[in-house]
């Protein structure tokens, strides 16, 4: 079972400061020592070496050079950036606006063949109408307090982004949860043209769009975090903190397994459209 994306974040911070403490320790320094050498306060190397503090490029450089291992500078370096990137803060993410988080993921689809997307709360932001994308992305304005509030034009951007969707040569499976059919973010009008849309994505030729019923029985998976997988590369999930991004093969392999044992319990086709139907019918 795919661990803890958060957790998955920590242990390669931990990995990196790992492996500057065994360094150390081999070189036969003690952390006020090396403190001494690399011209900062002892508490900054304690931090680094408990995973408090990431340590920056020239941090690394120094600690190193302090301790003659300057061969295997560039290494950690790509090591600490790579766990750095696997855990990036809302806060930093939406310094500028929300609508320029959608402009910047719009570069990733854009260099993207096989989008696998599963999602447990929402529906997902390549299916989403303008309508029900306003609802969400204001409400996650208002989460997060936003100084200003351009969801709307935000709304406009993922739409914009999500006509990747009829690019030929892709290929895009999307799972759902029966229940995110039900989850009024929206008015009743935005939800109505958000499930009507719905009912006509999966006509799209390079979407395969599944739902998973509610009623479904014997689960070999129980409702997961809601995340993305580009090709085999990447997977992508948003929590309520942070943005985590995974490629870690091992982790990757594990979310491409979970996702086609949730895909093997999704109903497609007319069976999905009465689900959507049903939906729809309850709205009013």
């Amino acid at each position: 079972m795919p661990v803890s994306p958060s957790s998955s974040a920590q242990d390669a911070r931990e990995a990196v400061a790992g492996r500057l403490r065994d360094l150390r320790k081999e070189a036969g320094l003690t952390i006020t020592e090396l403190a001494n050498r690399c011209g900062w306060h002892h508490s900054k190397t304690s931090r680094i070496e408990n995973a408090i503090t990431g340590p920056t490029a020239k941090d690394i450089r120094q600690w190193c050079a302090a301790i003659g291992a300057q061969s295997q500078v560039q290494d950690i370096i790509v090591q600490s950036v790579n766990a750095e990137s696997m855990y990036t803060e809302w806060r930093h993410q939406i310094r500028r606006g929300l609508t320029g988080l959608q402009e910047n993921t719009g570069k990733l689809f854009r260099t993207t063949s096989h989008f696998r997307v599963y999602s447990s709360t929402l529906v997902p932001g390549l299916l989403q109408t303008e309508g029900y994308a306003v609802s969400v992305l204001g409400a996650a304005a208002r989460f997060r307090e936003l100084p200003v509030d351009d969801s709307t034009e935000a709304a406009r951007a993922r739409v914009d982004r999500s006509r990747v969707i009829h690019d030929p040569g892709r290929r895009f499976a999307l799972l759902i949860e029966e229940s995110v059919l039900h989850c009024q973010i929206a008015d009743i009008d935005a939800m109505a043209a958000q499930l009507g849309y719905l009912l006509t994505a999966g006509a799209i030729p390079t979407v395969s769009l599944g739902i998973i019923p509610a009623a479904a029985r014997l689960r070999c998976q129980w409702p997961r975090e809601t995340f993305h997988v580009y090709d085999d590369k990447l997977v992508s999930m948003e929590l309520v903190s942070a943005r985590v991004r995974i490629t870690q093969p091992s982790e990757v392999a594990l979310y491409l397994k979970a996702f086609e044992e949730l895909r093997g319990m999704a109903v497609y086709g007319g069976e999905a459209r009465a689900l959507i139907l049903k939906a729809i019918e309850a709205l009013n």
